[in-house]
């Protein structure tokens, strides 16, 4: 007498849940960063993000505050708070922060990151000057909220990365930079871009801009690098994934 067949095991309300692999993005933000939501708008589905903040500084937004914001013993800190949960980068991000100290200092952030454990370390300047170097940009205009002297540090940083700044606007904001709405940002890339900008830069992570980017980058023909997009592009791509946002340029380059 042969054994009757067994019977396939019936399927199980389980069987079907989703992967939960992903890859962890360390973000140290500054004390002040107001904008966890909308770098989440960049992130794939295989992406987590994993924010902490430098301890609190100063209310006004001046060089020396930015300065303070790289404190190594703080970064140290930060990363090594971290890569407890196991990212597979980590990012400052801070925009003056990491262009403060020109390019020189951006690297000195990325040494202090790697030396404490970060397993790779970017910034938000250093992926703003990448995503330009992308992009073919050399030619740029820069949106800030910033005094007039940090401005100026943003423009030495990226003519240090060998592009000419043609155009400039700034605000003089020294606090509560998160509070800006969408048409206050429209209008400042309307006034800093130039006929002959290959792109224009919006510079501080408190600065929103998500859905800012593909209607201004179709209005003025030429793509809109932002502060918290390009962020999300460099600390993903360095994750070996890719960042989503329908109709950005650098998205679809």
């Amino acid at each position: 007498m042969t054994d009757a067949p067994t019977a396939p095991p019936s399927p199980r309300a389980t069987d079907n849940l989703p992967d939960l692999s992903f890859a962890g993005i360390g973000i140290i933000a500054p004390y002040d960063f107001a904008l966890d939501r909308e770098l989440w708008r960049w992130a794939p589905p295989a992406a987590n993000l994993h924010l902490t903040r430098l301890p609190w500084a100063a209310p006004e937004v001046t060089i020396d505050m930015v300065t303070s914001l790289g404190d190594p013993a703080e970064l140290t800190a930060a990363t090594r708070e971290l890569t407890t949960v196991g990212p597979a980068v980590l990012v400052y991000a801070c925009t003056s922060g990491s262009f403060v100290g020109g390019i020189d200092g951006e690297h000195a952030l990325r040494r202090v990151m790697t030396a404490a454990g970060a397993p790779a370390a970017t910034t938000t300047s250093g992926c703003i000057a990448e995503a330009l170097a992308h992009l073919d940009a050399n030619a740029v205009a820069i949106a800030t909220p910033y005094t007039r002297d940090i401005t100026e540090r943003l423009e030495a940083f990226l003519a240090a990365h060998g592009h000419t700044v043609v155009g400039v606007s700034d605000l003089g904001m020294q606090t509560e930079i998160w509070t800006l709405d969408y048409r206050t940002v429209a209008d400042l890339v309307r006034r800093a871009d130039q006929p002959n900008a290959d792109a224009v830069v919006i510079s501080c992570t408190n600065v929103p801009s998500y859905h800012l980017i593909a209607p201004l980058e179709e209005e003025l023909g030429k793509p809109i690098i932002s502060a918290n997009q390009a962020t999300m592009w460099g600390a993903l791509k360095a994750a070996g994934l890719s960042i989503v946002g329908p109709g950005q340029r650098l998205v679809e380059a």
